[in-house]
């Protein structure tokens, strides 16, 4: 029996074991912690949504000599794209590719489909009054924030309308109280977002009085994904129009859209995305 190599390797075995047990638990703890963890697939990095603003027939607003917003808004989400692309910490999508049409429900639907962290719709505005100008950042309420907002969440309106689907799975009461749940979790990551965004355009870029601003756009109402819209300036004001047609500005714009990005998710608790 003594000869048997299986009785052999049972008997080193069970030495083994034996002496493992008799370890030092300081040694047993250290050896613990050097022992490779099990693999655990990486989270993906969050998915940033970027809304350039109109397309193909809605040219959007029409600047003082004719610029379209459609055409600065694209320009500037997709060089916003390029530099988050380039941070590396972020998977990015943009809710149209080239100069074409979509609803507004439809650039929702395209967020929540691809389980968006986060959702920038991108702007330019106009107003009867030339000289106003400056940045603002808007979030979804169903109350405007002033006059000039609520005319603005109209004309962003005027050809869509959106409304959150209910989940089918569960009861009327059930579902009532998640939404409720979640659309208060999502204003939350959107006032967080926009305090960001506020506070990085501020660094060089001229903000409207009173830039946090917010109202009923349909292109927010996702309701469980933080979302702003993000207004870069007015084309109706000379000086705006011509500063968005310039790439170098459209790149500062960017780029402070960018470090607001940053900011969001590096916040001590990120919002993550409710999803169900």
């Amino acid at each position: 029996m003594v000869g048997d190599p299986a009785y052999t390797r049972r008997l080193l075995l069970g030495h083994g074991l034996g002496a493992a047990l008799l370890l030092p638990k300081s040694v047993r703890a250290e050896n613990d912690r050097l022992r490779p963890a099990p693999h655990r697939p990486a989270a993906p990095p969050p998915l940033v949504v970027l809304d350039p603003g109109h397309g193909g027939k809605d040219p959007g607003a029409i600047g003082v000599s004719g610029t379209y917003e459609k055409h600065v808004a694209f320009a500037t989400a997709t060089e916003l794209a390029r530099q988050l692309r380039q941070a590396g910490k972020y998977r990015v999508a943009l809710t149209r590719q080239e100069d074409v049409f979509i609803p507004l429900d439809e650039r929702v639907d395209i967020a929540q489909a691809q389980g968006a962290s986060l959702f920038m719709s991108i702007h330019a505005d106009a107003v009867l009054d030339h000289s106003v100008h400056g940045a603002s950042v808007y979030t979804l309420d169903a109350r405007a924030s002033d006059a000039q907002t609520a005319k603005l969440a109209m004309r962003e309106n005027a050809a869509d309308r959106y409304g959150p689907a209910t989940p089918s799975n569960v009861s009327p009461e059930v579902a009532s109280i998640l939404a409720s749940l979640v659309r208060h979790e999502t204003r939350v990551g959107s006032a967080r977002m926009q305090a960001s965004v506020v506070q990085a355009l501020g660094h060089g870029i001229k903000l409207l009085d009173n830039p946090a601003r917010h109202a009923a756009f349909a292109v927010l109402k996702a309701a469980d994904i933080p979302s702003v819209l993000v207004e870069m300036g007015f084309m109706s004001n000379a000086h705006d129009e011509a500063a968005l047609c310039q790439p170098a500005h459209r790149a500062a714009i960017a780029s402070t859209l960018r470090r607001a990005v940053d900011g969001y998710f590096a916040a001590p608790e990120p919002l993550t995305r409710v999803s169900g």
